[in-house]
């Protein structure tokens, strides 16, 4: 009778610490993403002008001070990584300018809140990022130009324990190299 009810003790214990979280599907929803074309502003593709100087396009260089200063950052519900509506535009924004130059190389961040052991935010971390670099590769960014790494609870963007601050460190990061 004892081992019966330490069985069914031992159940129920691991049923209630059990997450509802699949870390083995990545749910991202598949979108067209726009081209951008590689040719200068001069139409010769390889942006040198006459006299073999390189011409600088002023559209293109604002283009790229907006991507960098703007909005580099998806947020996540807790113990999740499905990427939320809210955030596609940033990742189709950053899909787009990745895919404009082959050369440019980002590095996906993913971090959690404080809960949680070490292991587990590790992985709940790269989950994160491995999300964002599959909405990326979906949008036609090749696999060679970014990389998914995982902080887990290492670098808050916020210090506290309340929401608002642990809502901050449920996060993937674009980081441009």
């Amino acid at each position: 009778m004892k081992h019966l009810l330490l069985a069914i003790a031992a159940a129920v214990l691991m049923a209630g610490c059990s997450s509802a979280v699949k870390l083995d599907n990545v749910p991202v929803e598949d979108k067209a993403g726009t081209t951008i074309s590689q040719e200068g502003a001069d139409g010769l593709g390889s942006g040198v002008g006459k006299g073999g100087v390189t011409s600088v396009d002023l559209d293109k260089a604002a283009q790229h001070a907006a991507i960098l200063a703007g909005p580099r950052t998806v947020y996540f519900d807790y113990d999740s990584f499905v990427i939320k509506h809210e955030f596609q535009p940033i990742i189709e924004t950053h899909a787009r300018y990745i895919k404009a130059d082959k050369s440019r190389k980002v590095a996906i961040e993913g971090h959690t809140d404080e809960r949680g052991g070490r292991e587990y935010n590790l992985a709940l971390g790269q989950k994160r990022a491995e999300a964002v670099r599959s909405a990326l590769g979906l949008l036609g960014v090749a696999d060679s130009q970014v990389e998914a790494v995982s902080f887990g609870k290492e670098k808050p963007a916020v210090q506290g324990t309340d929401e608002d601050a642990m809502a901050k460190n449920r996060r993937a990061e674009i980081s441009y190299r």
